[in-house]
């Protein structure tokens, strides 16, 4: 019988409201969404109750450390649906959330109206109206003062005309009680900096910036060569690891198994005499050097971002300082990686001190940042388990919110996916691998779409040294510019590997591997050789920062070209109107097409006005659209890519 009882009661107490199909939102919640400080943010849902009573919403968030809410009010559109927006203005993790409520003096009122039509006698309504007015509380002044006044006017009148003022409506909206107002649960959320969504990165080895030939590189030979890279138009300068390399199992080139006199080693094997993961390479120079290389840097408007690997060689400091931290086989050697990672050694992360040794790698990265370093790679995630990066995200993020975490890591495409709804604010893609037409439309199209252009940032990395793609190992110039071009146009954030600019393309025989790779010796380069696409690359980036279309990744539209060799698609950016099409050749022979444009309109004064002109943003040239289209030709040996503004 009680639980019969309680049971009524229960439902009795129960929500009257249903909020559902609420966007955006990862996984019911239980992950973030992803967005850009100073980024509006449009919230949809389906809100409804039963009855015909008058409905109203609020949008409301805060910080997520913080106690005060802040309220946007939201818009009905038909069929129960709903939306609200706000704008974060700076980095961090919040909370948004959805409340609903009857609006009993709207309802009222609506009530009131139908009845006046029907010719009725509304008397006791309007008593019923006032009674509503005495009940209103926590109005601010100017809308008591409303309240208080038609109130007034009514009780001296006796006309319900008062009583339906609209400015009444406004002040009651806000004052008036909300006894079924219903909360929907938090909804969590990731602002970030603008780097995360816009940046071109340039990946180099610092040991191979000496312009003396078999001379190690420094820190000071890597300021020399910021200029050059800032005048390329890159935003950050990528290091991969810079920390004392170890002895034992040291690798040779090529990845030999056993490293001859004077092989510096793999810098992906961190940790030795010298120090681990706080500490620099001692032939690269001293921390004072570092210091001046990030104050250089920032002088040149670029970004420092290292290489952050949870591994250790078997040399690192703490297989002696925290034995408890690794695996040990029978003999007391330490289990080091299989194969072409022998020379590295993967700790326990789920040891008896894993609170210590997740605490030292969180530490490391901390003395970093405390070093200016704004931007971490974190590389081959699988040597530690997913709630180690979930923990790391979380603690970097709330201590420093503007620090970027990319991952940089190609596993099972879910597992990217999954890492990246952890937290990381930016991934690697498949990008590498997808060659053809209908690849590249299907993969940036499946990274475009909802849910994961909420929670994944793609960086579309052309080369890196590990990875030297089969079609550049031409070395033809046309692909390279291709590649750069598909890169820099299609996602906000793209990459390059020093030494593609100088179309380097020796790659082991039958492998996606770079002969001589400088993972495993030190090289001199000329960086001004002949034939290199430096101009190139600097005008994509120059192109790139004066377009806010192609600054961003999520509104990207294919154009349907009857030429599989060549790629077309649309970008647009909101604030400010910017709209850029971009035509690509994907082989070497010259072509010819017409190109569709249907019915691309684009923003001009808060109107949206079919596309009449594009212009060339290379030249300049002006050409008009007819047809709803425009018939180009592209020859790849001059240029593989055209780059057009919208005009109206």
């Amino acid at each position: 019988m009680n639980k019969t009882i309680q049971t009524v009661e229960s439902a009795a107490a129960g929500s009257a409201f249903i909020i559902e199909d609420v966007y955006p939102l990862i996984d019911g919640g239980r992950f973030a969404v992803k967005r850009i400080a100073s980024e509006r943010i449009e919230v949809w849902a389906d809100i409804y109750r039963d009855g015909d009573a008058v409905v109203s919403a609020a949008l409301i968030w805060r910080g997520e450390q913080e106690r005060e809410w802040r309220r946007e009010p939201m818009t009905h559109h038909g069929d129960d649906r709903w939306s609200g927006a706000f704008v974060p203005g700076e980095p961090g993790e919040y909370v948004y959330a959805i409340e609903a409520w009857t609006d009993e003096f709207a309802t009222w009122r609506h009530g009131l109206e139908r009845r006046q039509l029907s010719g009725a006698d509304v008397t006791l309504d309007a008593i019923e109206g006032a009674g509503l007015l005495t009940k209103a509380h926590g109005a601010q002044q100017d809308a008591a003062a409303v309240i208080v006044r038609q109130c007034e006017d009514y009780l001296q009148s006796g006309d319900v005309a008062p009583l339906l003022a609209t400015e009444l409506s406004a002040a009651m909206s806000e004052s008036q009680s909300r006894p079924d107002l219903t909360r929907s649960p938090n909804f969590p959320l990731i602002i970030d900096r603008d780097r995360a969504r816009f940046g071109a990165w340039y990946q180099m080895m610092p040991r191979s910036q000496s312009r003396t030939p078999g001379q190690h590189g420094t820190l000071r030979d890597c300021i020399a060569r910021v200029p050059e890279i800032a005048a390329m138009g890159f935003d950050v300068l990528y290091f991969t690891p810079i920390h004392p390399i170890g002895h034992t199992s040291r690798k040779g080139r090529n990845n030999a198994p056993v490293a001859a006199e004077g092989d510096p080693g793999s810098p992906y094997a961190i940790g030795s005499a010298e120090g681990g993961h706080d500490a620099l390479h001692p032939e690269l120079g001293t921390i004072e050097d570092f210091r001046a290389l990030v104050a250089t840097c920032l002088e040149y408007g670029l970004e420092l971002a290292l290489d952050f690997a949870a591994q250790c060689s078997p040399d690192h400091p703490w297989l002696t300082q925290h034995p408890e931290w690794f695996k040990w086989r029978p003999d007391r050697s330490v289990r080091a990686a299989d194969g072409p990672y022998s020379d590295i050694v993967i700790p326990d992360f789920a040891s008896v001190d894993r609170i210590g040794l997740w605490n030292a790698f969180r530490d490391a990265m901390l003395f970093w940042i405390d070093h200016g370093v704004t931007i971490f790679a974190i590389d081959n995630h699988d040597t530690a388990p997913l709630p180690f990066w979930e923990w790391l995200i979380q603690d970097i993020r709330r201590r420093h919110p503007e620090v970027i975490l990319f991952s940089k890591t190609y596993a099972k495409p879910k597992l990217m996916k999954g890492l990246a709804k952890l937290g990381f604010t930016q991934s690697f893609t498949y990008f590498p691998w997808r060659t053809a037409k209908w690849e590249l439309e299907q993969y940036l199209g499946e990274l475009t779409r909802y849910p994961e252009r909420d929670f994944y940032r793609p960086n579309l990395f052309v080369n890196t040294p590990d990875l030297l793609p089969y079609h550049l190992q031409s070395g033809e110039a046309w692909a390279f510019k291709s590649r750069a071009a598909l890169a820099a146009t299609l996602s906000g954030s793209y990459g390059v590997y020093s030494g593609f600019e100088l179309l380097e393309h020796e790659a082991v025989p039958g492998r996606e591997e770079y002969q001589d790779s400088e993972k495993y010796q030190i090289r001199q380069r000329n960086w001004d050789k002949p034939g290199n696409i430096k101009p190139y690359i600097t005008a994509l980036n120059r192109i790139r920062n004066e377009n806010a279309a192609l600054q961003q990744t999520a509104d990207l539209r294919f154009f349907n070209i009857e030429d599989d060799e060549t790629i077309a698609f649309a970008k647009e950016a909101a604030e400010p109107a910017n709209t850029v099409v971009v035509v690509i050749a994907l082989s070497r022979h010259v072509r010819e097409f017409w190109l569709p444009l249907g019915d691309l309109a684009i923003d001009v004064d808060g109107e949206r006005r079919h596309v009449t002109t594009l212009e060339n943003l290379l030249t300049g040239e002006q050409s008009r659209i007819e047809w709803g289209g425009i018939r180009l030709r592209i020859d790849p040996d001059r240029d593989p890519a055209l780059l057009f503004r919208c005009l109206a």
